[in-house]
């Protein structure tokens, strides 16, 4: 899978200098952070409990952790290694943690595919035990993180349609897209189980995501954009 396979907290972690330029160049020309420096998009999914961003900076992490007190930080694109190494940004993010105290985790998601179910019950394992406040992100804080941001929400008793909402322009979603996906999926649970069968009960025993993704088709004009254009991961 492009977003890596390891998905595990990260212990602590320091970068030698000659490291830690090579990081940053790999981040900044590899994984484009420079248009991070001054784009954040930053929101609230619950307020005190859960917010979402793009991939942070490491100046950027020491703020958010001293105005909203993060304690946990989930990284939805997994280690994506560059020609055998690990991206420079996610080696920033691993050593800025450590130095903060807050714990790093890594759970992949696609943006473009049918959300796996046994990532899905990962990732509700995981906030069911984070210590929170906490923060979500993958690369543009678009799609996966519009996916995990209303995941959260229908595990804790929220409906579909407040999950679908993470998923919208307001945050550069494009729908009518190769991560349209993302929103059928949350339609098939409106569908197929909401009112029925509690969330995570019907991830575990009805959700195919293969059927899933047989029947979705994206859009033409806007996939082609998305895919091409912006690059998306």
């Amino acid at each position: 899978m492009s977003e890596g396979s390891k998905e595990h907290s990260v212990p602590n972690l320091s970068l030698p200098a000659l490291k830690k330029a090579a990081a940053w160049f790999d981040s900044i020309f590899m994984d484009h952070a420079f248009f991070r420096f001054a784009w954040y998009n930053w929101h609230e999914v619950v307020p005190g409990r859960l917010y979402r961003s793009n991939h942070p900076t490491p100046a950027r992490l020491a703020r958010l952790v001293r105005r909203y007190g993060i304690r946990t930080i989930i990284n939805l694109r997994g280690e994506r290694p560059y020609s055998g190494r690990q991206s420079g940004t996610n080696l920033l993010s691993e050593a800025a943690a450590a130095k903060l105290g807050v714990v790093h985790i890594y759970a992949p998601f696609e943006s473009r595919g049918a959300p796996h179910r046994d990532r899905i019950l990962r990732l509700a394992e995981i906030y069911r035990t984070m210590a929170e406040p906490a923060l979500i992100h993958c690369k543009s804080g678009a799609d996966r993180t519009g996916l995990a941001a209303g995941l959260f929400i229908l595990i804790n008793g929220g409906s579909s349609e407040a999950a679908l909402r993470q998923l919208s322009w307001r945050f550069l979603h494009v729908r009518n897209s190769a991560t349209g996906v993302l929103d059928a999926f949350f339609h098939l649970y409106a569908q197929s189980g909401e009112g029925r069968l509690p969330f995570l009960e019907w991830v575990a025993k009805e959700y195919d995501e293969d059927a899933l993704r047989r029947a979705f088709q994206p859009g033409g004009l806007t996939r082609t954009l998305t895919e091409w254009l912006l690059a998306r991961e």
